[in-house]
């Protein structure tokens, strides 16, 4: 009876083993794709945020890509009407070509490559034509030899050239396309007919993409690197004063940092300055970018840019003093937090003041006017009086006690002592090696080892006690980082003084506005919305 059973029960699960298979392979189905379609959802969202992000840190990224697309439909009519295309042919593919490459993100830099790009061209098809016509008249194997020596020298000259500083600066583009166009007319003239038929559409295929950019660029919405440049010194002004601000502030803060604070989270304080230091580059490209753009302005006075680069190089100077004294927050021998509170006021004072005078400055550039007569007030010079006097003060924070002569004379007298001991046993030593027999040499042999192992266990049990002496000696500087830190900061008032000079020779030079007292609104420290990163918006150049 129980073996029936039994049997009855297997056949029961084999007979049901099927559909238990075929329901996990379901359930492992559905949760697949519920993965996949939350994996798909969180992509949607991540593109999303990054679209948005874009956009919102600079509107006219936007801007500038609909005049991309709007330029590239334009040039396609060349293709799409037929008219058109009977004129143009495949040539026509050149303007398509232009669009994509010349137009920039600036009007400087559309302007730069679209009259390198323009000149280039003309310049070599020329050229090729000149060659061309000298070559056509001989035959075949004369007319091939001299147009690889024309392709040799001229491609030879002409990537020589870029070399020039002068060249590689303003001209290095439109060398690119001069080697270009040259090789492309002047070989395929020696295999196709009617070359001149072919360069002629080529020419004004270019020609229409150029005048596309340029109107894109100067008439629709113009963005101009002279703005953007002139922009950038004014958000390092700002990202300069916050970084002081935000550092004094920290550094006299009285709560401990918290342990789990997220420390992917970047900090303010770089983020200040960073844009100061990477700016080198930068501010060359806007400024050579701007020195190509018409006067644009109301009263149409020349863009200074070289003076904004000058300016450039000054913020640069007054920003590695930032960055140490940024760096004073993070070493690891750090002043008590009982003596920094000695020195809180006068040091948070003098920032301030650094902060009010960054912050006029950026004010009186944004709004194009002379800055304050005022902007060196006497609370600078007040503040700086009183941390001179706090540091006068507690002299004994900074040139030590009698505590501590105390302490190195101990430890003088430490290592004078292991001196002597050494010397004691090396004397020993000498005397057991008169014996010259061999159970005399054995027995010196013996103790020599013996020796040794002592003198190197009184040196490890005497290393602590000379380690310990040594940083008790060293208690007095405990200032001594505090002391590093208002340097910086009194180095930082002294370089302000360069940073003002810099800003009125430009705003003389710029023709700014004289200082009005009515218009000077209050300076507010804190900014919602973020100044423009122009170093975001310059894309990578391709020549073609």
């Amino acid at each position: 009876m129980a073996t029936q059973v039994h049997e009855g029960l297997e056949a029961e699960m084999n007979g049901n083993e099927p559909n238990g298979v075929l329901e996990n392979v379901k359930s492992n189905w559905k949760r697949r794709m519920l993965d996949l379609s939350e994996k798909l959802k969180r992509l949607a969202g991540c593109l999303w945020r990054t679209l948005w992000k874009a956009g919102r840190e600079d509107p006219r990224r936007m801007i500038h890509a609909f005049k991309v697309g709007l330029s590239l439909t334009l040039v396609s009519l060349l293709y799409l009407i037929e008219p058109l295309f009977k004129d143009f042919g495949t040539s026509a593919i050149w303007a398509v070509m232009t669009v994509a490459v010349v137009l920039e993100f600036t009007a400087g830099a559309t302007l730069c490559k679209g009259l390198n790009r323009g000149s280039g061209t003309v310049l070599a098809g020329s050229l090729a034509f000149l060659i061309n016509y000298i070559a056509i008249k001989s035959g075949d194997f004369v007319r091939a030899v001299f147009i690889g020596a024309a392709v040799f020298l001229i491609g030879t000259a002409a990537t020589y050239m870029r070399f020039f500083p002068y060249i590689k600066k303003n001209y290095d583009y439109g060398v690119v396309i001069f080697l270009l166009t040259f090789n492309l007319i002047t070989v395929s003239s020696y295999r196709v007919e009617n070359v001149l038929k072919i360069a002629h559409d080529r020419f004004y295929a270019i020609s229409i993409g150029c005048a596309i950019c340029l109107f894109m660029s100067l008439v629709v919405f113009p963005i101009w690197s002279g703005e953007d440049l002139h922009n950038s010194n004014v958000g390092k002004l700002e990202g300069l004063a916050k970084s002081i601000e935000a550092c004094v502030n920290e550094y006299f803060n009285d709560s401990e940092i918290k342990e789990n604070e997220d420390k992917s989270e970047e900090d303010p304080i770089y983020n200040g300055y960073r844009a100061v230091l990477d700016s080198k580059s930068i501010d060359e490209t806007l400024a050579l970018y701007a020195s190509w753009e018409p006067r644009h302005s109301r009263h149409c006075y020349r863009f200074p840019w070289q003076k904004y680069v000058k300016l450039g190089a000054v913020l640069r100077q007054f920003g590695y003093t930032v960055v140490a004294l940024h760096g004073c927050l993070q070493t690891e021998i750090q002043t008590p937090r009982s003596v920094r509170a000695r020195f809180k006021d006068p040091c948070i004072r003098l920032a301030g003041e650094v902060t009010k005078a960054l912050m006029e400055l950026e004010n009186s550039m944004r709004r194009r006017r002379h800055c304050s007569p005022e902007i060196l007030s006497d609370h600078l010079h007040e503040a700086l009086q009183d941390l001179n006097t706090a540091i006068k003060s507690q002299p004994r924070l900074f040139l030590g006690s009698k505590k501590n002569q105390a302490a190195t004379s101990m430890l003088a007298l430490a290592a004078a002592h292991a001196v002597r001991c050494k010397q004691e046993k090396d004397h020993g030593v000498s005397l057991e090696s008169v014996k010259t027999d061999s159970s005399a040499f054995v027995e010196w042999k013996r103790k020599r080892m013996v020796s040794e192992q002592a003198r190197e266990n009184e040196r490890k049990a005497l290393r602590p006690q000379l380690s310990k002496i040594a940083i008790t000696s060293l208690e007095f500087s405990e200032a001594l980082p505090f002391a590093a830190f208002a340097s910086l900061l009194v180095e930082i008032v002294a370089r302000l003084d360069n940073v003002i000079e810099e800003v009125e020779e430009l705003g003389r030079i710029a023709c700014y506005k004289e200082f009005d007292p009515d218009d000077n609104d209050e300076i507010i420290v804190t900014c919602n919305k973020p100044p423009l990163d122009v170093t975001k918006n310059q894309l990578p150049s391709h020549a073609a």
